[in-house]
């Protein structure tokens, strides 16, 4: 499994790819939208989990250009700010789901496997 995780906050990004090694997972993350847009249009991932609140290109307009680039690709959101109408938006453009931070790590990679088996099959 091959995972995007897109987040502005560095301790975060570090964290998780602790968290994703130890369970073996090939994980890339990035600090912001167009690395994310630019690393999904080059490389094939099985799942993303997308930060919403970032500057430059939020979450919602980087959700909208991976989902143009690769409309099967499932895509996690993940925000500090509970906000309904951006997860409204996130899910019409096809989030997989919309998760509030801080998330337990346990809860987003059981999230993250049930994206995995819900992706179309190849």
């Amino acid at each position: 499994m091959h995972v995007l995780l897109v987040d502005d906050e560095l301790l975060f990004l570090d964290i998780m790819q602790r968290f994703m090694d130890k369970r073996g997972i090939d994980f890339t993350g990035v600090p912001g939208g167009r690395e994310a847009v630019e690393a999904v249009s080059r490389r094939d991932f099985d799942i993303v989990v997308l930060d919403v609140k970032m500057p430059g290109m939020d979450g919602i307009e980087t959700l909208r250009e991976i989902k143009r680039l690769k409309p099967d690709l499932e895509v996690i959101m993940l925000t500090g700010h509970a906000n309904t109408e951006d997860a409204l938006k996130a899910l019409e453009i096809g989030a997989f789901d919309y998760l509030i931070k801080p998330v337990a790590f346990e809860e987003l990679y059981a999230k993250i496997e049930e994206a995995l088996a819900a992706r179309p099959l190849s």
